[in-house]
């Protein structure tokens, strides 16, 4: 990994990944986002990693792609280039993603935060799809999960003007977990993560499907879809220890069986 430093232990079952170019404000270019998933998907397989955190840094989380990566090329290039398959791939990942937010995040940053399942910001974070400035609009998710995430009229300002969101605005929107001074993004990132970490790794991964299943079909699509992960989790020893835990007045011990 060149783009990207990766910690499967940065906290008891919680790993970290920081996106790592720093000069460039960590835009996402193809290669940054292949080192990405490649590590998403090591982490993913790993039984000691629970959750995961995902980062930059104080000044950018990811300042948007990388524009000279694709200011040259045609509707054929960019087909042939395939770049979402990657953040398809990201998409598939099934333990949860918390997004550690400071500075900018903005176009592909911001869709990748919304890939993310929660999201903590520090009070200098900036959330904004500006792509329509340099006379494109967003291709990776942004018209569609920043609909879901704040409605119709707030994304189409953002989509349309190129407006940005402070952090404030982005929790009253309803886009972000939580904001925090800049100094503690990052542990109160960790935190949750931990949180999460402590639950049945079964249960957590059955969850977080269900949860996104909202988004993909109708109400009753969603209700069928987590009725049958709700049985799922009585096939799991977690599931019968976490019962017999909460009977006997005792934490629980969840092993991920």
């Amino acid at each position: 990994m060149e783009l990207i430093l990766v910690n499967p232990r940065c906290a008891p079952n919680v790993a970290l990944i920081t996106l790592n170019r720093p000069k460039e404000l960590n835009a996402l270019n193809l290669q940054l986002m292949a080192e990405l998933r490649d590590a998403l998907r090591q982490l993913d397989q790993n039984p000691d990693v629970r959750c995961i955190v995902l980062t930059g840094n104080e000044k950018a989380f990811a300042a948007g792609a990388d524009i000279k990566q694709m200011a040259n090329s045609g509707a054929i290039d960019m087909f042939h280039i395939d770049q979402f398959n990657t953040w398809d791939q990201i998409k598939k990942t099934k333990k949860p993603i918390i997004a550690a937010v400071s500075g900018f995040a903005l176009g592909g940053g911001c869709e990748l935060v919304m890939l993310c399942d929660m999201i903590v910001a520090s009070e200098t974070a900036q959330f904004g799809q500006p792509e329509i400035k340099l006379g494109t609009m967003p291709g990776a998710g942004g018209t569609q999960r920043l609909t879901r995430a704040v409605g119709k009229a707030l994304a189409m300002e953002m989509v349309l003007t190129g407006r940005f969101l402070t952090a404030n605005e982005a929790f009253s929107a309803g886009l972000i977990n939580k904001v925090v001074p800049v100094e503690l993004y990052l542990q109160e990132a960790v935190k949750l993560a931990q949180a999460v970490a402590a639950m049945s790794p079964v249960a957590v991964k059955l969850a977080k499907e269900a949860v996104l299943q909202a988004f993909s079909g109708t109400l009753e699509e969603g209700l069928l879809f987590e009725r049958k992960n709700f049985y799922l989790t009585f096939a799991s020893k977690d599931q019968k220890e976490g019962m017999a835990a909460f009977i006997e007045k005792r934490p629980p011990n969840f092993t991920g069986e």
